[in-house]
């Protein structure tokens, strides 16, 4: 019988009553004053790494827009759907912690941006982000849980070319418009905050709409390829980084050395990410900011398993996993910690049977 992973079915009630939801996470032990000096927010550099990637989209689109409908404008297309479909994944995110900007209404700003590009809602996400932190991948109260188990290997490879996340951003943004909440956001969104949600919606039809009326009225794809498209043609690298953060980790743990993976990535992929790559210790540490992950690393990876080299080698470990999870869904990585690291917590024990 499949998994419940509903925020509203027996598993989100069981994780209740058996007090796994809202469990007391392992940290490693740190000086205070080492982690509040890293907690420190830059305007300075998260306003240089904006500048840096709104400038940039600016230019490929200009130079794409020039040599339109040449072929030779496709390579600023697609960097610039890089930009506009992944990298302001990582935007909403760090600025949704409020963590990337010391001045409160930067971070608002970049926030807003960032949500209308992933077509995410900013208020639902907020709420939803919150509950990741608290409950992460705890079956039942996790709503960002990628994949369920046995993993669907067919939506995850859709997952890289956008239509099916670019269509259920669009449903959810017309229910919303319509005046209405989903019933698992209703789990964890505050009903005090459900007109935000609704005028927001309001606003993003408005603008979707010019922005289709402008393409019909110039028979012109440019204005769709510059607001709305790249949400589908840009998406593969937040895809390709977003998977390798929890899947084919243990569910259900209080251990984010076990649920969730940090891979070392090249510069470029780490500016579209925004550090996140470090994502065991962004997890631990939801405070410090991500020009910041850096120096966690090094001052807590002997508490850490290994972090994966590289993309290829995250992925050569991820998906023989998840072929096996298909016959044996409790197939799961358990990484290896360094010596004189802090053991895992008992619970390790049931994983162990089954690890990859």
């Amino acid at each position: 019988m499949p998994k419940d992973y509903s925020l509203n079915g027996d598993a989100a009630r069981r994780a209740v009553e058996t007090a796994t939801a809202n469990p007391a996470w392992f940290r490693p032990k740190v000086d205070p004053a080492e982690i509040r000096a890293l907690m420190v927010k830059s305007d300075a550099l998260a306003l240089r790494d904006t500048v840096i990637w709104l400038g940039t989209m600016v230019v490929f689109a200009g130079i794409a827009i020039a040599l339109w409908p040449s072929w030779w404008s496709a390579p600023f297309w697609l960097a610039y759907g890089v930009l506009y479909g992944s990298a302001s994944d990582s935007r909403w995110h760090e600025c949704g912690h409020k963590t990337a900007f010391a001045t409160p209404w930067m971070n608002d700003v970049v926030y807003h941006i960032a949500s209308f590009m992933i077509m995410r809602s900013p208020v639902v996400w907020r709420a939803s982000h919150v509950r990741h932190h608290t409950d992460t991948i705890i079956v039942g109260r996790d709503p960002e849980i990628v994949a369920m188990r046995p993993p669907d290997l067919v939506r995850i490879a859709l997952m890289f070319i956008g239509i099916s996340d670019f269509i259920a951003a669009i449903r959810r943004m017309f229910l919303h418009a319509s005046g209405r909440i989903h019933p698992e956001e209703a789990v964890y969104l505050r009903d005090a905050d459900h007109h935000l949600v609704f005028r927001t919606a309001r606003i993003w039809v408005v603008i979707y709409a010019a922005t289709i009326a402008l393409a019909l009225w110039n028979w012109s794809l440019i204005p769709v390829m510059l607001i709305g498209l790249p949400r589908i043609y840009g998406a593969w690298h937040h895809v390709m980084t977003g998977i390798l953060q929890h899947l084919g980790l243990a569910e259900n743990v209080t251990d984010h050395r076990l649920n969730t993976r940090t891979v070392m990535m090249n510069p470029i992929s780490q500016f579209i990410y925004l550090n996140m790559n470090y994502h065991v210790e962004h997890h631990m540490f939801t405070m410090v900011p991500y020009y910041n992950l850096p120096k966690l690393h090094d001052m807590i990876k002997h508490e850490l398993p290994a972090a994966e080299p590289s993309i290829l080698a995250a992925f050569r470990r991820l998906l023989p996993v998840l072929v096996k999870q298909l016959k044996y869904e409790d197939a799961v990585i358990v990484p290896e910690l360094p010596a004189g690291a802090a053991p895992y917590r008992p619970e390790v024990d049931k994983l162990r049977p089954h690890a990859v």
